[in-house]
């Protein structure tokens, strides 16, 4: 997180709690924090009905199958009902990831979306300058999201190597 509390990136956990509201933390997010939120997953249900994510990127749903902690899951068709949302979302995430790189904007403006790749590096240059932060969620007591989780901490994180060295305050 950043000196005024807004973290590089965000996994809305207990999504299979209740009161669970993805949708409330995300305008938590801007009302409280001044963050500009990048919708990656969409949660599918909350609380009880928790079953799976959608990933806007990719535009398919993510469900998880049985009682093995996470571990086996589907890749599915975005539910009907999500589809509209889905696509509002996946729009916002990469209008925001282009305007990091000139020319994946005269791209996309000239109307060829950008592929993973390049989404990926853009997304990564805009969470390590802090323009945006990713949002993910799951319930990671039940290991759900939790691997798209780490994957996105490997593709959009900063490693060592992209951070200025940290200097102490008191060498003592």
């Amino acid at each position: 997180a950043d000196k005024y509390g807004v973290p590089r990136i965000c996994f809305v956990n207990k999504m299979d709690r209740i009161g669970a509201n993805f949708y409330r933390t995300v305008d938590m997010m801007v009302e409280r924090l001044a963050a500009v939120p990048m919708v990656l997953h969409m949660p599918i249900g909350a609380e009880n009905d928790y079953k799976g994510l959608v990933d806007v990127l990719k535009m398919k749903a993510l469900i998880w199958e049985g009682d093995d902690m996470g571990a086996s899951f589907t890749e599915q068709e975005i539910p009907a009902d999500m589809l509209a949302k889905a696509k509002e979302y996946r729009t916002k995430a990469i209008e925001l990831a282009v305007d990091m790189d000139d020319k994946a904007m005269e791209e996309y403006l000239n109307g060829k979306e950008p592929d993973m790749a390049t989404l990926k590096k853009c997304i990564r240059k805009g969470t390590i300058s802090y323009k945006f932060v990713p949002v993910l969620c799951g319930a990671a007591f039940k290991n759900k999201g939790v691997q798209t989780l780490l994957d996105a901490v490997v593709d959009y994180l900063p490693c060592p190597l992209d951070m200025p060295v940290t200097k102490g305050t008191d060498p003592a």
